[in-house]
């Protein structure tokens, strides 16, 4: 039988979301398809059973990037889609970061939404479709879960905010601001941004959290008319009063650990030490009497419960002493200092040290051609500056695999959004550029590392950046009315910390920001205050950097490729690149260069040496030299005829001497004065209007003006005209 789907309409801005559901999935636990124009996102929320051991909340979030949906075919060698590439996986941890938290605590189901790109008009953005899909998909399942939420992106267009830009719109404006949230509060922040102000910032994230509540309220509408009774699920919760006894054993015992001065080995190392000396006590006299199953699960349940109470401590120290586990005061940066040129052959890179936190970046210039093509859903074609972030094992002294994981790739994305805004015009700076970040040691806020060690390595290499960015990962500890902001937060305060607040920028503002908070919301106060602690550490570790390295070096290194430019007419592209490409792959082959070649004429000469540079600008700007009358050429023969020679005075372009011009006497055969293979110097004497090239050797040997050339060649001019360019006049 037909379905008989449920619609629902929200306002998002000034522009209208369609929900609808029953048409699709019914055997899913939730499914809607949401849509803006003729963007278009199904979303499909499931809820599955319980792994055995697994002490974690399986929660997975999948974006399906379709190619159908734009009306196109993937590119790959399959023609298929394949793993999900950045756009599409920074789109599903942004989708993920603001449900999570709103899973009930100690719950171990596995639950998957899977998200799958249905239409695309390249107009309405697909990423806060998906999260309103997903939200949506959840709120009406079986799947307990304290939602809803919703989310919307924020533009600042002719210093006027606007609600949920188009992409067209978003070319136009200085801030790209996806927040997601509750009913009561922001709870996931995303954004890029062209140096914009804290101020504006706050305004804009005060605007979201408002222009978010139709959408929930019309999911809290869907919920009530067509939700699913929601599931009881078995919850693996820790009893208060253990939690309480292990309180009152390690408090004191903790407290000695923090005071001790701090090395990481001193407070991690201690507390893992302690932690198995807690667990060890409660278990001494249970262990002869219980299986190993049942010790292994008694274990793992005083091991929740310590690090629980180790929370609790930690937190209470900070907000009653303003003391931070490895000492610093709220607002303290730990020690900072940098280096540049660490590797003698990349062509610029940054170290830099915060802390444990390390990161070296390393930078790479190519030519235009080297660009990375995206083959996605989004307007943009192709990237010409990437950063790829690398987080191995070794960085927290830990064994493991290699790869790069969803957070690593979404890392690198941040530090990417970081930069962009200050990188040179293609024009003025012609190169793609690659930066990677190693991360050779990390205690929280690597990906803000990662951020400064790129400013440091393209200053290093001499890319013309406009202003240096810097970035500072903050955090806070929050009880009732009383709390405390962190700055450069270490990973345990990340970790049982309210707020994870990572931001970039300039001198001038903000260049991108990202943030989740773990409670149930915060002020704008609390919002702007962390805003300009933020802003204090920045500026004073991009203090320590410009010691470093005050400016971009005023010139790239010697073995970097010197990539420079020079316009040619657009129709005569084809003569450089010639039958097939023969052209210019034999000018690249000799001499030793890479060149580009952009549709409006634009050409990128990219080499190692000057010579070569130089040498394959001549012969570029001989092959598209327009031929002027009045000119003197030296050309080959490369045909003669009764009444004249035909001489190749430029690549491609032959013009005719007649017979009467070829000598200062007269000429009974055109051989007896040239022959093919000769070599003859010319002038042009005339143009016709359908490029016939008239020259005339007669001009030369009796000194002429082009004048008296012109008044001389008469005769020749009822023959059969002169060569054409790019070799049309040849027979």
């Amino acid at each position: 039988m037909q379905p008989n789907p449920k619609i629902y309409r929200a306002k998002l801005g000034d522009k209208d979301v369609i929900i609808e559901t029953g048409k699709l999935a019914g055997q899913a636990g939730g499914a809607v398809t949401i849509r803006q124009g003729d963007s278009q996102i199904f979303s499909a929320a499931t809820l599955g059973g319980v792994r055995e051991g697994l002490d974690f909340f399986p929660l997975t979030i999948d974006y399906e990037e379709r190619m159908y949906a734009g009306g196109r075919i993937p590119g790959s060698f399959f023609r298929r889609e394949g793993r999900p590439r950045g756009e599409a996986i920074l789109t599903a941890r942004m989708t993920d970061r603001p449900l999570r938290p709103l899973f009930p605590d100690g719950m171990r189901n596995e639950v998957q939404v899977i998200l799958m790109s249905l239409s695309a008009d390249t107009e309405n953005p697909l990423d806060i479709l998906c999260i309103n899909a997903a939200s949506a998909s959840l709120i009406i399942s079986d799947i307990p879960w304290n939602g809803p939420i919703g989310a919307v992106r924020i533009g600042y267009i002719n210093e006027e905010l606007v609600v949920n830009p188009t992409f067209s719109e978003l070319e136009e404006s200085k801030l790209d601001l996806i927040v997601a949230g509750t009913k009561e509060a922001i709870t996931m922040v995303e954004c890029g941004a062209d140096e914009v102000s804290e101020q504006v910032m706050v305004e804009a994230l005060d605007l979201a959290h408002k222009s978010i509540q139709p959408i929930i309220e019309i999911q809290e509408q869907m919920a009530r008319e067509i939700g699913k009774e929601k599931q009881e699920v078995e919850r693996v919760l820790t009893d208060e009063a253990l939690i309480d006894q292990i309180h009152s054993n390690i408090r004191d015992r903790l407290l000695e650990i923090l005071k001790k001065p701090y090395s990481k080995e001193n407070l991690y190392g201690g507390i893992r030490d302690l932690k198995n000396a807690v667990i060890d006590e409660m278990t001494a006299e249970d262990a002869e009497d219980l299986s190993e199953i049942e010790l292994k699960n008694l274990k793992k349940t005083i091991g929740r419960a310590y690090d629980e109470a180790e929370k609790v401590i930690v937190r209470e120290r900070i907000l009653s002493d303003r003391v931070r586990p490895d000492g610093r005061n709220p607002d303290q940066v730990r020690e900072v200092w940098c280096e540049v040129n660490t590797s003698p052959r990349a062509h610029g890179s940054g170290l830099f040290t915060r802390g444990e936190t390390q990161v070296l970046t390393l930078a790479t210039l190519g030519t235009p051609r080297e660009a990375q093509e995206l083959d996605n859903l989004i307007p943009t074609e192709t990237k010409r500056y990437m950063h790829h972030y690398n987080f191995p094992p070794y960085c927290t002294g830990e064994t493991g695999r290699l790869y790069a994981s969803r957070r690593e790739i979404g890392h690198g994305m941040l530090a990417e959004r970081a930069l962009r805004p200050v990188l040179p015009d293609e024009k003025e700076f012609p190169y793609t550029m690659r930066l990677v970040s190693e991360v050779m040691s990390s205690n929280g806020s690597s990906s803000m590392a990662s951020a400064c060690g790129s400013t440091l390595a393209l200053m290093d290499t001499g890319v013309p950046i406009k202003r240096p960015v810097s970035g500072v990962a903050m955090g806070m500890i929050k009880e009732g009315d009383n709390y405390v902001i962190l700055t450069d937060i270490l990973g345990m305060e990340d970790h049982l910390g309210d707020l994870d607040f990572k931001v970039t920028g300039t001198t001038e503002g903000i260049t991108a920001l990202q943030m989740d908070i773990k409670i149930g919301g915060i002020t704008t106060e609390i919002m702007s205050e962390a805003l300009e602690e933020a802003r204090k550490a920045r500026f004073h570790i991009l203090e320590v950097m410009l010691a470093t390295i005050e400016k971009p070096r005023a010139d790239i290194k010697d073995h970097a490729p010197r990539i420079e430019t020079i316009q040619v007419p657009v129709d005569k592209i084809g003569a450089v690149i010639g039958k097939g490409g023969e052209t210019i792959r034999n000018l690249q082959e000799e001499t030793g260069t890479r060149i580009d070649i952009e549709d409006d004429g634009t050409i990128f000469i990219a080499a190692t040496d000057g010579e070569g540079y130089k040498a394959a600008r001549e012969r570029i700007e001989r092959l598209t030299e327009e031929v002027e009358v009045g000119r003197i050429y030296t050309g080959k023969v490369v045909r003669t005829t009764d009444f004249g020679a035909f001489i190749e005075i430029l690549p491609g372009q032959d013009g005719l001497v007649h017979i009467s011009q070829l000598d200062t006497s007269h000429v009974n055969k055109v051989t007896d004065v040239v022959k093919e293979g000769d070599e003859v110097t010319v002038m042009v004497t005339n143009i016709d209007n359908q490029g016939r090239i008239r020259l005339s050797r007669q001009a030369l040997l009796e000194g002429w003006t082009v004048e008296e050339a012109q008044a001389q060649d008469s005769g020749g001019k009822k023959s059969s005209g002169g060569g054409r360019g790019r070799g049309r006049g040849r027979r």
